[in-house]
Parts: C-alpha cells; sequence; structure tokens
C-alpha cells in the first residue's frame, strides 16, 4: 500500500502548500525575514524599546458549518485574525504575525484557498503578516467538506502601555463599540434555533434583515483595531466580548468589590438576536450570556475622558457604569 491508499496524497499536499505560500507572502512585511517554505518563520522584532510578547490562539467553532452550507468560506478566514487581533488589543498590544492551522479529512483545494485569501486579506489589512502553519489531512477524522480552522496571533505591547483593569474605579464609563453580528461566538445555539427548531435555512429571508440569513450569519468578525489602539492611554480597560456574553468577559476584568450596571435599553441589538431569542424562547439571561447582543467591544474608562473616547469612534455609546458590589456584571 502506499499512503494515498491511507488517504493522504503528498503530490496534493505540496500543491496545497504552494498555492498557500503564494497568498501568505501577499501579507508579508519588511520585519519577515525568512520564506514561507522553510520548517520556522523568522521574525525581526524592532521598533519597541521594552517590549512584551503577547499571545492569542482561537478558533472559528462552527460558525464553519454556516461557511459549508452556504458554499462561502473567504469570511472565516478573516474572522480568525480579527478575533486573535481583538484579544490582544485588549492588552494594549498590536499584532506582528500570525499562524494558522487547518484540518481536513480530505483536502478541498478551492476552500483551502477562499479561507487562506481572507486571512491574507485580514493579515494585510493589520500590516500582521501570515508567516506559516500547518494544513493537517487526517482521513477519516471529519465528515468529507468538514475542516476545523484555527489562529495564532504574536503580539507586542510596551510595558509601560500594558493596559491594566486594576486601575478600574467606581464612577468610571462603559462604552460599548457596535459589532457586525455574532462574529464568532454563540453558533451553535444559532443553528439549534434558526435551522432546526424554526426549519429555516441559509437562504432564508427574514423580515427586518436585508440579507439572506446565512450572509447574516457570516459576517465577518469586526476587528477593533484601528479604532481603539490610538486611544489606549486613554482606556483602563477592555472586553472583548466573545465566548460568555457580558457576564464573564467583563467579570474577570473587575478588581474585588467592584462590580458594573449595564443598561441594554441604552442600544439596540440587530435584528439577528431578536429573531434568533423569539424563534427559540432564549432567556435573556442567556441571550447576554451566550451573544455579544451587537456590541463586540467595551472600553471602560474614566468619566474625564468618555466623550473623547466617544467622539473618536463612531457608533459608540455609553452603555453603563462601574459601581461598588460584589454581584459583578448586572444587565438591567
Amino acid at each position: 500500500m502506499r499512503y494515498k491508499d491511507a488517504g493522504v496524497d503528498i503530490d496534493i499536499a505540496n500543491r496545497l502548500k504552494k498555492t498557500i505560500g503564494r497568498l501568505a507572502r501577499t501579507s508579508s512585511t519588511p520585519q519577515v525575514v525568512s520564506d514561507f517554505s522553510m520548517f520556522g518563520s523568522l521574525f525581526e522584532l524592532k521598533g519597541l524599546k521594552n517590549p512584551v510578547l503577547v499571545a492569542s490562539c482561537d478558533g472559528v467553532g462552527t460558525k464553519l458549518t454556516v461557511a459549508r452550507m452556504m458554499g462561502k468560506h473567504d469570511t472565516v478566514g478573516m474572522d480568525i485574525v480579527n478575533h486573535c487581533v481583538n484579544d490582544i488589543l485588549t492588552l494594549g498590544a498590536k499584532p506582528l504575525f500570525f499562524l494558522d492551522y487547518i484540518a481536513f479529512s480530505r483536502p478541498e483545494p478551492r476552500v483551502l484557498e477562499a479561507v487562506v485569501k481572507g486571512m491574507a486579506r485580514a493579515c494585510r489589512q493589520h500590516s500582521c503578516p501570515l508567516v506559516g502553519g500547518e494544513t493537517a489531512i487526517m482521513p477519516g477524522w471529519f465528515r468529507h467538506q468538514d475542516y476545523d480552522l484555527v489562529g495564532f496571533l504574536l503580539g507586542a505591547v510596551e510595558r509601560t502601555r500594558i493596559i491594566d483593569p486594576r486601575r478600574i474605579r467606581p464612577g468610571d464609563v462603559l462604552i460599548g463599540i457596535p459589532s457586525s453580528g455574532l462574529h464568532t461566538n454563540g453558533f451553535s445555539l444559532a443553528r439549534k434555533v434558526l435551522f432546526g427548531k424554526a426549519k429555516l435555512t441559509v437562504r432564508s429571508r427574514v423580515k427586518g434583515i436585508t440579507r439572506s440569513l446565512g450572509l447574516e450569519l457570516l459576517q465577518p468578525h469586526r476587528s477593533y483595531f484601528s479604532l481603539v489602539y490610538p486611544l489606549i492611554s486613554r482606556i483602563k480597560a477592555i472586553a472583548h466580548i466573545t465566548g460568555g456574553g457580558f457576564f464573564d468577559n467583563i467579570a474577570r476584568l473587575l478588581p474585588a468589590e467592584i462590580s458594573c450596571v449595564i443598561k441594554k435599553k441604552s442600544w439596540r441589538p440587530k435584528p439577528i438576536f431578536k429573531l434568533i431569542q423569539e424563534l427559540g424562547k432564549v432567556p435573556v439571561d442567556e441571550m447576554y450570556h451566550t451573544f455579544n447582543m451587537g456590541i463586540g467591544m467595551v472600553l471602560i474608562v474614566s468619566p474625564g475622558r468618555a466623550e473623547t473616547v466617544l467622539s473618536r469612534i463612531r457608533g459608540a455609546r455609553t452603555i453603563g457604569k462601574v459601581v461598588r458590589g460584589t454581584f459583578g456584571v448586572a444587565v438591567i
């Protein structure tokens, strides 16, 4: 027998690597000092006096199922880069370089090329080169058209500019920045409600949503880097509203005996959230615990700096305040 008989074609794998390398080089920067084909990636760290490295790893989750149902795979590539960029932004860091992991049971060149195109596009937008990764062919591990996608981002921040949530005090203001949709969290519940209980399809048109349901769900995870990074010195803490929603992602920032109150009437979530809640009869607390509900990032700032931040970020609004207490996060 040959390896090919077991489901792994080395020739196809090598051709795929060449395609990935070609696309990855479109995101290269002068700091990259090795070729994509090497066993490791060399990156020259410069421009920082006292750098602290910041790392992030995340996946796209079952949003990949919606991508497969739609036959559209470029946006999930953008999702994974933007998600990781937002994560390190919460510490005040800027991205340096990105790596990916894509696993198939049987590689589909068209799908792989679309995913990597999306990643390379998002990397270029952040001057963050895609320097390498792994494409794994694992026969029998996934259903034929399924795959998994994971991203790894390394960033850096000057030690003196690290965001430290321990500075949060009662009276501070919570500023919310709108999301583009579900981003990359809550899709298992969303799919169960929309495609299971309600028996809708990705082609369904729903009142209040201008595009098909599938395209609405595939809206790319928004990057907040260009909006927030220039204001880092004015911000005490940043919460990226991902898995765990408002309750978990904000609570992890709060010092002892400090809590916050969020007023949900201070913004209007996109119709997709109301659709999921109504069709699935999902409790309100569960919605705010699972989804971003239309707010993808929350900034905590002192009252004296709130107006400056609000004026610099289009669509941002005050959504709550910091108070004394031990209850954590309350959404009222």
